[in-house]
């Protein structure tokens, strides 16, 4: 037999082991995914969204808030409840690996089932790969209705609501920004962003909505990092500068980061921006700050603010 017809043989022999290991392999897997037949029918309602520290929120002021109502319908189908259209929608229950699944758009690995409850974690998958950060550092619990009710004899609203626990870490982030005010790395977005009441017609200001669904920035984003839009007419001259800020729990605004070309213009911008701070929008508006569980604190915002000189 010729040297060239060996290499030919095992190169198929190869072929054809590596074929079988992969069809091994989709038996393995196969042989992990659940059987959801048990809990087929039954409505389940989240009722705790939690990071692996058992809280609802991070030290950024991001806030887990469980919502969804999912049921059921076969192994590779699922309902789940759609807050737009105030019904519940059919979606594929994707299986991928281990326990891992997809759904409206969602990965979750399945870790527990029961007529009861089911317990998830919410997973980001970036190019096939599950993020190993805090995007992945989700759990959800769902209870069945009858659970709920003729169990624990409650609603989903009272146990989605946070806990005492989460009250306990937000008046401590709080209290460390209320003791250093004007430090960024201490404030935290407000479940309740701030909120700028005009007090002259000299000022108008809008709160833009950044919610970008297409490039990520959910209804979180909104809240995360709000901006503002502030107009100033009879201003002393015309100026339009863009630019981060602190707002303290008394309603102080402390200047944060802007741009500029050339540093050596650092100072002069500075100087400019903290002048429009705190002759225009510290006396022209009335400032509520930022809040979360109805405790106020430091948090950063985005500002767009424009001065029109008054034309005679």
């Amino acid at each position: 037999m010729s040297k060239k017809l060996i290499y030919i043989l095992l190169a198929v022999i190869t072929v054809l082991l590596s074929c079988n290991a992969e069809t091994n392999q989709e038996r393995r897997n196969r042989a992990r995914e659940l059987s959801f037949d048990t809990i087929k029918g039954i409505k389940y309602h989240e009722v705790k969204r939690r990071f692996s520290t058992g809280l609802s929120f991070n030290d950024m002021g991001f806030q887990q808030e469980p919502s969804w109502i999912i049921q059921f319908k076969s192994n590779d189908s699922i309902m789940a409840y759609s807050p737009q259209k105030q019904r519940m929608q059919t979606f594929f229950l994707q299986y991928d690996h281990g326990d891992v699944y997809n759904f409206a758009k969602e990965w979750f690995r399945i870790k527990k089932i029961s007529k009861d409850s089911i317990l998830m974690q919410r997973l980001q998958v970036v190019r096939k790969e599950i993020a190993k950060d805090i995007r992945s550092d989700v759990n959800i619990t769902y209870y069945s209705e009858d659970y709920i009710q003729k169990v624990l004899k409650t609603t989903a609203e009272k146990l989605q609501k946070p806990t005492k626990a989460d009250t306990l870490y937000i008046q401590k982030l709080a209290d460390a920004s209320n003791q250093h005010p004007s430090d960024l790395k201490l404030a935290f977005a407000g479940r309740q962003p701030v909120v700028f009441q005009p007090l002259s017609d000299m000022i108008k200001v809008e709160k833009l909505n950044v919610v970008d669904r297409i490039n990520g920035k959910t209804e979180a984003y909104d809240y995360l990092f709000p901006k503002y839009r502030i107009d100033i007419s009879r201003a002393y001259e015309d100026f339009g500068y863009e630019f981060t800020a602190v707002v303290d729990a008394k309603g102080k605004i402390h200047l944060g980061t802007f741009r500029i070309s050339d540093p050596a213009n650092y100072e002069p911008r500075k100087k400019t921006l903290e002048a429009i701070i705190n002759v225009y929008l510290q006396n022209l508006l009335k400032i509520t700050p930022g809040s979360t569980l109805g405790i106020p604190h430091s948090s950063e915002i985005n500002m767009i603010v424009a001065g029109k000189k008054e034309t005679k």
